[in-house]
């Protein structure tokens, strides 16, 4: 039949008054009628004469609640779309039209798929690509459905996205919708000023630590370094702020060091260049950054060089390089860096900073002491002087500075050694132990901030200075200050380092406990002793300010709750205080008390999981333990398995002490020649 003839069958003026009264069902049947007669080439553009078929199914389908019904009229548009004329795929192109569609990408699978299908069909219009991009949330929908790895939805978004990329600001969009790729192309193999518009947009963009890995690991940092080294002043400021922007991700900051910027950055930081002035505190913020990945102590010129720079840079850039400095000082490998900034004169560089007014530079420098000191303290006292020990203390009895600088001051403070006596005596005349403890209460909490448990971290550092062992007269002014409760509150609450530093101050307090008991006598000895202060370990009137007891401090039960945690670092430093209780002439009552505080299972698990030198210790306590009959026969059955195992399969050095416990528990002969 000719063409004209089955054309002629079509009632157009029918189908348009079907399709603008039909109710849900009736539309939905007039929808599928044209789409069919679409696709059998019976319906084109010169049937509807007038254009009003598809304006008309448009406004059906912003009108109409009924999905299915929205799913047909987009295959009837679609259909249309496939058999029209410019004109009519530009009746769809508007506006209003591809809002309508653009709203069903939000919707049931059915409809997304069909709303894709229509979009990709008219996205040959380079109006629609543009009109599209400007659909509020059209964009973010797109990277949805092709993030959703959707059967039917992904790959037609992804062709979508690809078709709309060719427009900038579309790739804008992407980008700030977590689809990266189209930018960092444009990064790539764009043209200059769009190089720089993508880069001036990730220098402002809001991106969460995932995006920012997500934009390194696609390849942002290369294209980003290149525009810097060798773009224009335009070019290199959009780069080292979208570098800035990303640089704070530790991967990113590892992809900059390994990208070889190290050396133009600190190029750019000695240029006296004008117009390169205003990078240099950009590039500085960087350096700070990338100095947070480990892989910055690979460039060994890297910190000298920033060191060098200190004294001649606005405070902005002081503050990012010394922050870089304490970086890469603070680096777990960083022994030798730190060396090297000592020898090109770290420490003395530093010292004049003690008398800066800004608070952050200040604070900065001060963590740059404390850092440079962990391994060299013998060499930080040889630079401090009685005035900058001054200040430090001023700046610790001071009302107005924050914790932030408090805790700088008494961290360099607790690395000084703690046996010069010339700097503990400063100290103590400056009343320096009455505003540690007062500092410590008004900060010790069951929730610590980092900031706070670095502040009670060198609390507890510098206590260690006044309870050495060898002066009992400074032991006794600490004590009296109050030194012990806040040790004890320490065990609890502070961090392991913490932790650690209080149990080695109750150490050497209790290491005098036994010689406090036998000088001391009882000044009327018609009155019989107070029941409540005779110590069953020491056997004598003890209190915590006499006698530095462990026991009536209540300190014995939180140091073995610290052997049953899972970390491992303050187990030196508690061992050695427990083993005071165990001394030579206390041994039995001492072993009692660490039993009643469960301190056996404590010391079993040391054995088995702790440091070497730990577990010699922790042994050494138990042998004494197990010479008494009541815990062999209470703890041998656990104990002989874990101690058997040790000694096959754990460092010889601790074979005799294992042996000697065996032997206690009668398992093996006392002069076994296996041990």
């Amino acid at each position: 039949m000719p063409r004209t003839d089955r054309r002629a069958r079509v009632d157009v003026e029918d189908l348009l008054v079907r399709v603008k009264n039909g109710a849900g069902p009736e539309l939905g049947e007039v929808a599928r009628e044209v789409a069919a007669l679409a696709e059998q080439g019976r319906l084109g553009e010169d049937d509807d004469e007038d254009g009003l078929l598809v304006p008309a199914l448009l406004a059906r389908l912003a009108g109409t609640g009924d999905a299915e019904v929205r799913v047909l009229v987009m295959a009837a548009l679609r259909r249309l779309a496939g058999c029209a004329g410019g004109n009519s795929k530009e009746r769809m192109a508007s506006i209003e039209a591809l809002s309508s569609i653009v709203r069903s990408l939000t919707r049931d699978v059915d409809e997304r798929r069909e709303a894709l299908a229509l979009l990709l069909d008219l996205s040959d219009i380079p109006q629609v690509r543009q009109r599209i991009g400007r659909i509020k949330g059209s964009i973010v929908m797109l990277v949805t459905l092709r993030n959703s790895h959707e059967s039917g939805t992904h790959d037609d978004a992804e062709k979508l996205l690809h078709i709309l990329s060719a427009n900038p600001q579309n790739v804008l969009l992407m980008a700030e919708a977590g689809c990266f790729r189209p930018l960092i192309h444009y990064l790539k193999e764009g043209s200059d000023m769009n190089k720089i518009l993508m880069a001036t947009a990730v220098s402002k963009m809001f991106l969460s630590e995932q995006m920012k890995s997500s934009l390194g690991e696609d390849g942002a940092i290369e294209p980003l370094v290149e525009m810097f080294k060798s773009g224009n002043l335009e070019a290199k400021h959009s780069a080292l702020g979208a570098l800035r922007n990303l640089s704070s991700s530790l991967q990113n900051a590892e992809l900059l060091v390994n990208s070889g910027v190290t050396g133009s950055l600190l190029q750019l930081l000695c240029s006296v260049t004008s117009v390169l002035m205003t990078l240099r505190e950009p590039a500085s913020a960087i350096l700070a950054t990338m100095a947070q990945s480990d892989h910055i102590l690979l460039q060994r010129d890297a910190a000298p060089q920033m060191l060098s720079l200190l004294n001649l840079s606005c405070p902005v850039i002081q503050l990012h390089l010394l922050r870089a400095l304490n970086s890469i000082c603070g680096h777990t490998n960083a022994k030798r860096a730190r060396a090297k900034i000592r020898k090109n004169g770290g420490l003395q560089l530093l010292l004049p900073f003690l008398r800066e007014k800004n608070v952050g530079i200040k604070v900065a420098a001060l963590n740059l002491m404390f850092n440079l000191s962990k391994d060299a303290s013998q060499e930080l006292t040889e630079q401090i002087r009685e005035t900058h020990l001054d200040i430090l203390v001023k700046i610790i009895a001071s009302p107005t500075p924050g914790n932030d600088e408090k805790a700088a001051a008494i961290a360099v403070l607790s690395n000084l050694p703690a046996t010069d006596k010339n700097v503990t005596k400063f100290l103590t005349q400056a009343n320096l132990l009455p505003l540690l403890i007062s500092l410590l209460e008004a900060n010790i909490s069951t929730s610590l901030a980092p900031q706070k448990m670095w502040l009670l971290e060198g609390i507890a550092g510098v206590f260690t200075r006044f309870t050495f062992p060898w002066d009992k007269k400074l032991q006794s002014l600490a004590v009296g200050h109050g030194v012990v409760p806040c040790l004890i509150k320490l065990l609890s609450e502070g961090s392991v380092k913490a932790k650690s530093k209080s149990a080695t101050s109750l150490s050497q307090l209790s290491q005098n406990s036994v010689a406090s008991c036998k000088t001391k006598s009882p000044r009327w000895l018609c009155v019989p002793p107070s029941a409540e202060s005779y110590c069953i370990v020491h056997n004598c009137q003890c209190t915590v300010r006499s006698t530095f007891c462990l026991v009536k401090a209540g300190a014995v039960y939180p140091l073995v709750q610290i052997l049953e945690g899972e970390e491992r670092e303050a187990d030196g430093a508690v061992l050695e205080a427990l083993a005071t209780l165990v001394q030579d002439e206390i041994w039995e009552n001492g072993s009692n008390v660490i039993e009643k505080a469960s301190g056996v299972h404590a010391l079993l698990r040391v054995a088995e999981a702790g440091e070497l030198t730990s577990q010699d210790k922790a042994l050494w306590i138990l042998e004494r333990i197990f010479r008494i009959d009541g815990h062999r026969e209470r703890y041998g059955g656990i104990a002989q398995a874990l101690l058997i195992d040790l000694a096959q399969k754990g460092d010889p050095v601790l074979k005799p002490m294992i042996g000697k416990i065996l032997a206690h528990l009668e398992l093996l002969q006392t002069q076994s020649s296996y041990f």
